[in-house]
């Protein structure tokens, strides 16, 4: 077949496009811009353009899909409708492997990448061969977010947003939390539980629901026709997880007790699930240590306030006695808005020494007009109110830490817009 995916740089679609090449398909891809990511793709053989344009869309094509970001008036994707090409979503195309494959799925307000990463090294480890679709860049995987097995196993990461998990069928569902995120597309928290509802509900009667018994949302729908097995942090097995993990806090110990759940459903032993998790480097823009030298510098993905908050206080754990400077790139006008009083509370609340907070990241497709004029990051700093929390565009900001940055400090940059572009220049 040859298959064209319009939005390939987003990390699920990249990963979905080299699944079809693996499989020995034609594969070609747009996106706005250039990254990464389509330099990653474009080295492994995939026809890549940048910009999206209608005659990137050829007759014979026989699949165009999309991204949930493409909006219907897309000129490739109204080219596709024109020439009546089948087209799909990325969630809906993802959704017909689910079917054809014994497929694990990890869904969760946060902590979904880590633990579809920890859970597809351990069934690797085990010798189950399994195909992955993980929503970051594993080091295990040759720095890909992808890995294609030979066995019937399918290890995906589940988005909630856009509902996109409602199209797949998994045997095992993992729910790692439930909390309030995506309000721009499920405008209240309420809406949030639904559709995680129904989500979990669509396990089959011989299907397993791994859920975190320490969130007290998911606890209140973790119950049907499937075997449902809790974990939780208050477990003997943490203080083991602690000692051996290579990434620190407590978040990370619940991801990995997660792994630990479906290892032990899957009848893997335990010797071999902790001999993975302690060989487990982490994963791209996860807490990832780039250099500890002359001072520690950290690249986070974090960007809603419990994320913030938990991979902030694993900084402060992980480095009791040294400085730490945090620059922070909120990530859309929209979640912005929603969880004001949330980053306020966060900012105020972790021992941070330095925190520079830049410009609000904007999200094309996903904003309201209305919502950008009424939020920034100055009125953030502003109601943080704190010396130690200072607005400064990027350019600013990044010449103010380079000159006041000392040696053995350590510099985390955090959000999941384009700030990790500032990576190369520290």
């Amino acid at each position: 077949m040859k298959i064209h995916f319009i939005g390939i740089g987003g990390i699920g679609v990249s990963a979905l496009a080299q699944y079809y090449l693996e499989k020995g398909h034609e594969v070609s891809g747009s996106d706005l811009v250039q990254s990464e990511i389509t330099d990653f793709l474009k080295n492994k053989g995939i026809t890549i353009f940048i910009g999206n344009a209608s005659e990137n869309i050829r007759p014979d094509l026989d699949l165009v899909v999309a991204s949930p970001a493409v909006p219907k008036t897309n000129p490739e994707y109204t080219k596709a409708k024109e020439l009546q090409i089948p087209t799909q979503s990325y969630p809906e195309a993802l959704g017909q492997l689910t079917q054809q494959y014994y497929t694990i799925a990890v869904s969760g307000s946060h902590g979904k990448s880590t633990t579809t990463a920890m859970i597809a090294l351990v069934l690797v480890e085990a010798g189950l061969d399994p195909t992955v679709i993980v929503g970051t860049k594993l080091k295990e995987f040759g720095g890909s977010n992808f890995r294609m097995g030979k066995s019937n196993y399918l290890v995906i990461e589940a988005c909630e947003y856009d509902s996109s998990f409602a199209n797949y069928f998994p045997k095992i569902s993992v729910v790692t939390n439930i909390d309030k995120e995506h309000l721009d597309y499920f405008k209240t928290f309420g809406n949030v539980i639904k559709e995680f509802k129904k989500f979990i509900l669509k396990l089959p009667a011989d299907g397993f629901l791994v859920a975190n018994k320490d969130d007290k949302n998911l606890l209140k729908i973790s119950k049907g026709k499937f075997t449902t097995v809790y974990y939780a942090t208050k477990n003997p097995e943490s203080a083991r997880l602690k000692k051996i993990l290579k990434i620190p806090g407590q978040h990370n110990i619940s991801n990995a007790l997660a792994a630990l759940t479906v290892a032990r459903i899957l009848k893997i032993k335990d010797l071999v699930t902790f001999t993975s998790l302690s060989k487990y480097q982490g994963s791209w823009r996860r807490f990832e240590i780039l250099h500890t030298k002359p001072y520690t510098f950290i690249s986070d993905y974090g960007h809603h306030p419990n994320e913030v908050l938990a991979t902030l206080k694993a900084t402060r754990e992980k480095y009791p006695n040294k400085k730490i400077w945090c620059i922070f790139q909120p990530h859309q006008y929209q979640r912005t808005f929603y969880l004001l009083k949330d980053f306020v509370k966060v900012f105020r609340q972790v021992k941070i020494d330095n925190i520079i907070i830049t410009d609000i990241y904007d999200v094309a497709g996903r904003e309201e007009i209305k919502i950008n004029q009424s939020i920034n990051s100055k009125k953030l700093v502003e109601k943080v109110a704190k010396k130690n929390v200072k607005y400064m565009p990027v350019n600013e900001a990044e010449k103010f830490v380079k000159e006041n940055l000392k040696n053995g400090e350590v510099l985390i940059i955090m959000g999941a817009g384009d700030i990790y572009k500032l990576c190369k220049n520290f």
